[in-house]
């Protein structure tokens, strides 16, 4: 067993102290931010560290399924706390379709949640603490943290400090080679509303791609739901869509949306943007820039959030390490660190590459929308995604076959390995419109936008 000690208690931190406490490790999280109020989270919690942490979020099966199986007690508690439990598959459902069902909640339910479950198991949860730097025992062993108080020795430090990881530059000051990045263009803004009231039923995918712009209906907790239109930051006609009443309008010209903003709007528009993919390699070639410190989730990797992959992510990767740890011994710590970067490579990097690949070719698509020259790759991943999508309106076990994808349940090769789909996608989506579902065009959206 061993001492760890994890930067920042947001979801992926929260998640992996649990599963290592549950292996009997000692865990200590160390959060800057101050700690939720003890009601009304959701009007009340400020956590300046995380600038998504008001916007909309949304749980995959996936995120369901393994937090479900790995940290029981934590399912319970988002449960308790209000989480709602939706199925991606509309009415009318059959057997076998248990497997795309979450549960899902805003940000600041969750968060309080899982911290409640943490404490609950014995991890040490330190809120009001800023870390400032890394400590080195040698070159490039780090044996613990700088903080605004008193220095925190650990066996291993587990950064999950997000996208705004100060990491790789707490690593230069030490004296260590920061990771070298892979960044691509932060091409995506969203427009986001929460509303409350009796929640519309779904009639089609959560998520909706249509000329220039992607619709996403996410319902949350108590009642609660958002509802985001996602554009690219290069298309300064949407920016109107600030404006409530804009927003308001442009929404209503889409009929599988419309619904689910006749309700009562709890916020204005949330405008989000500047996120980017990005990877950080820290172990170039196979060798580690530092052992005694790992990267995980968000701090290793992101992605945009629309395809809602992030927390799912996030346990993947907690796992990976758990499973590294219980296979070496934590006091061998160059052997762990080795092995984490190598089971990372092999189980979480394909799902990073995969989802990195998608959110190109539909930014590219969308500018295409934009510039009137539409989008044209010979990817055959591309086309076989656009071609599952369609036939997933068309086909009620198609259907089934995108939402395994979409849910993060299986990976696109699986699912197009299995017998009949291939053919059946092939038939029904290839020749299928760009856009089937039914909606404003490009120069609709402009009319509506400058109306």
């Amino acid at each position: 067993m061993a001492n760890m000690t994890i930067l920042g208690a947001g979801l992926a931190g929260l998640s992996t102290a649990m599963m290592l406490r549950g292996d009997g490790h000692d865990v200590t999280v160390l959060e800057r931010d101050p700690a939720p109020p003890g009601s009304r989270l959701w009007e009340t919690w400020q956590r300046p560290g995380v600038n998504q942490f008001r916007l909309p979020h949304f749980m995959l099966p996936r995120w369901w399924q393994t937090l479900s199986a790995d940290l029981p007690a934590a399912a319970a508690e988002v449960l308790a706390a209000g989480g709602s439990r939706f199925s991606l598959v509309p009415p009318p459902q059959r057997e076998g379709d248990a497997r795309f069902e979450t549960v899902t909640a805003r940000r600041p339910v969750l968060e309080a949640a899982m911290a409640r479950a943490a404490e609950r198991c014995g991890v040490v949860l330190r809120r009001g603490v800023r870390v400032s730097g890394v400590r080195l025992e040698s070159e490039t062993r780090v044996t613990g943290v700088t903080t605004d108080g008193d220095p925190v020795s650990s066996d291993l430090v587990i950064d999950c400090s997000g996208r705004r990881s100060a990491m790789p530059a707490w690593l230069a000051a030490a004296g260590v080679t920061p990771p070298a990045e892979e960044r691509d263009d932060a091409g995506f803004v969203y427009y986001s509303r929460h509303f409350r009231g009796d929640r519309p039923g779904l009639r089609v995918m959560v998520q909706q791609q249509y000329a220039s712009v992607t619709v996403l209906t996410l319902p949350a907790d108590d009642g609660t739901w958002s509802v985001v239109l996602i554009g690219s930051t290069r298309d300064h006609a949407l920016r109107v869509l600030r404006d409530p009443a804009t927003w308001t309008s442009v929404v209503r010209r889409y009929p599988l949306a419309a619904p689910w903003i006749d309700a009562e709007p709890i916020t204005g528009v949330d405008v989000m943007a500047g996120i980017e993919d990005r990877l950080r390699h820290y172990a170039p070639g196979g060798a580690p820039l530092v052992t005694g410190m790992v990267p995980l989730g968000d701090a290793w990797a992101c992605t945009n959030p629309s395809l809602g992959r992030g927390a799912a992510f996030t346990l993947i990767h907690a796992r990976v390490l758990r499973d590294t740890l219980r296979d070496t011994d934590p006091a061998d710590h160059d052997k762990v660190t080795r092995r984490f970067h190598e089971a990372t490579a092999r189980t979480v990097l394909p799902l990073y590459r995969a989802t990195n690949g998608f959110d190109k070719h539909r930014l590219a698509e969308m500018d295409g929308d934009v510039t009137g020259a539409p989008y044209q790759t010979d990817d055959l991943r591309w086309i076989g995604a656009k071609a599952l999508y369609a036939a997933a309106l068309r086909d009620p076990d198609m259907l089934r076959a995108y939402l395994t994808v979409a849910g993060f349940l299986e990976a696109p090769d699986e699912v197009f390995a299995k017998p009949g789909v291939r053919d059946r996608v092939l038939a029904l989506g290839v020749s299928a419109p760009q856009y089937p579902l039914p909606g404003p065009d490009r120069a609709e959206l402009l009319r509506l936008c400058t109306a």
